[in-house]
């Protein structure tokens, strides 16, 4: 184990380094949001504003698979380096504009929908970077730092925001927006990826780890540069600069007796996880598209990614609606006022960064399949509770346990995704895994408002309750995940 393992990731400059640019641009993007539904508010009506924000979600959720494929082909350090950049110029250029003219909806409109395709770019990067400036057996710390970082910008964003309006007009909140956004980009710059050359996308020499239980076997077709690392656990990955499994078609060989073997991979073109295709016109794009396809086929070929990306999907759509929107519709219908909405949403913030610190401290979880399962049950119970109860006290209570179990949970998934991607994939695997919570939950808001108006918060809390729970069951169903461990 190298120095970072043996001192813990919490303890590591780089990955400090990493979290503290991750925090600052995630701290700047909310400011960014705040800003622009404000000024797309004092341009139009509340209606207008929505379609504004609409216009920024919809490019990001087309175009997040193809931002994977540009993760992997690229490097996911260049990429979050290229997209911060990009982001802070958009953002200051709303600033300046703010300045000189008052825009209109089309403007903002604009606005929102460049920052949408930088954004789909630059979420699967940033997503796939923990796992590339950590060795595996920390994965699962980096991850609770990358929970209390976002639960660190979604407290301080909003106030932030609201302070820039106040002293400085919308034009001035989209300044503070830039700044944060800009100071990130040198700290990050600043972040190494650990033995990643340019482009590569791909960890040397750190015997790069999937998080396959005992006795799990499957088969390796290596392409060109391909190489296998096995470890005594039964735990199989990537890595350049271990055994090489020479030729296409190579067999990965039993590991220190277990029958546990590389999962199906196929790295195409110098080992380095990307086509090289010909100058023609249009090769660029086929390339791409032809990674995109790829990428979705080593999901769907592999059982156990298969099941944790349908897992955080079922999980993401029946959270994202009823903790948002309908958490909002759930105060207006108690009489809890703006109030006790802020107390019930910090009541879900204290549990989320409760877990996330957690899995900061402990680093490990057993069990990690069965816990998963167990914590996702609990969350969707609590979120079935949370629309029959009366009082703002109780409903902090329980928004505590749903941040809580909800929190532990998403950091767990996202770990053991993490954990199981090969290195050459990280990028389109994280895409794939992010694509319902950042691109099409949110989409679904109107679908909730519209249920809540018909039926009330109780049955549609209940119903996206069930929605959530059933991830649970697809965790529990299939037995490579059910019996999957943090890697070590």
């Amino acid at each position: 184990m190298d120095g970072v393992g043996a001192r813990g990731a919490h303890r590591d400059p780089n990955v400090l380094r990493w979290l503290a640019g991750f925090t600052a641009s995630g701290v700047g993007d909310n400011v960014y949001y705040v800003a622009l539904s404000w000024a797309a508010v004092q341009a139009g009506t509340p209606f207008q504003a929505g379609l504004v924000t609409v216009a920024g979600a919809l490019p990001r959720a087309v175009l997040m698979l193809g931002g994977g494929v540009l993760a992997d082909r690229y490097g996911a350090r260049r990429v979050v380096l290229a997209g911060t950049g990009v982001r802070c110029g958009l953002v200051l250029l709303a600033a300046l504009l703010l300045v000189a003219t008052t825009p209109g909806l089309v403007v903002l409109a604009a606005v929102a929908v460049l920052f949408g395709i930088v954004d789909a770019a630059f979420l699967p990067a940033a997503g796939a970077l923990p796992a590339l400036i950590a060795p595996p057996g920390q994965f699962g710390r980096v991850q609770g730092l990358r929970g209390l970082s976002v639960r660190l910008a979604n407290v301080l964003g909003g106030p932030l925001g609201g302070v820039g309006v106040a002293v400085g007009g919308t034009a001035g909140a989209f300044g503070v927006a830039a700044l944060l956004i800009g100071v990130s980009w040198p700290v990050l710059g600043a972040v190494r990826v650990r033995g990643v050359e340019a482009g590569a996308g791909e960890r040397e020499g750190s015997g790069r780890r999937g998080c396959l239980p005992r006795g799990t076997a499957a088969r390796a077709r290596a392409g060109e540069g391909l190489e296998v690392v096995g470890v005594a656990s039964g735990d199989v990955g990537f890595a350049r600069g271990g055994e090489r499994a020479a030729g296409a078609g190579a067999s990965a060989a039993v590991v220190a007796g277990r029958d546990a073997v590389a999962r199906d991979a196929r790295v195409g073109g110098k080992g380095r996880g990307r086509w090289e295709g010909p100058g023609e016109p249009g090769a660029w794009w086929r390339g791409v598209a032809g990674e995109l396809v790829d990428g979705v086929r080593y999901v769907r070929r592999d059982r156990v990614l298969t099941a944790l990306v349908v897992s955080i999907t079922l999980s993401d759509l029946g959270f994202v609606g009823p903790m948002n929107l309908g958490l909002t519709l759930l105060a207006g219908e108690r009489g809890w006022g703006a109030s006790g909405l802020g107390l019930v949403l910090a009541g879900f913030g204290v549990g989320a960064g409760a877990a996330s610190l957690l899995l900061a401290w402990r680093g490990r979880v057993p069990r990690a399949g069965w816990v998963l399962a167990l914590a996702t049950v609990g969350g969707a119970l609590a979120i079935a509770a949370l629309a029959r109860v009366p009082s703002v006290a109780g409903a902090v209570s329980v928004a505590l346990c749903v941040g809580l179990l909800a929190g532990l949970g998403g950091a767990l998934a996202g770990t053991l995704v993490q954990a199981r991607a090969g290195a050459a994939y990280i990028g389109r695997v994280t895409a794939v895994s992010t694509l319902i919570g950042y691109g099409v939950a949110p989409l679904t808001f109107p679908l909730v408002g519209w249920a809540v108006s018909l039926w009330g918060t109780g049955p549609v809390f209940a119903a996206c309750a069930m929605l959530n729970g059933g991830s649970a069951v697809v965790v529990l169903g299939v037995r490579g995940l059910r019996r999957a461990e943090l890697p070590g």
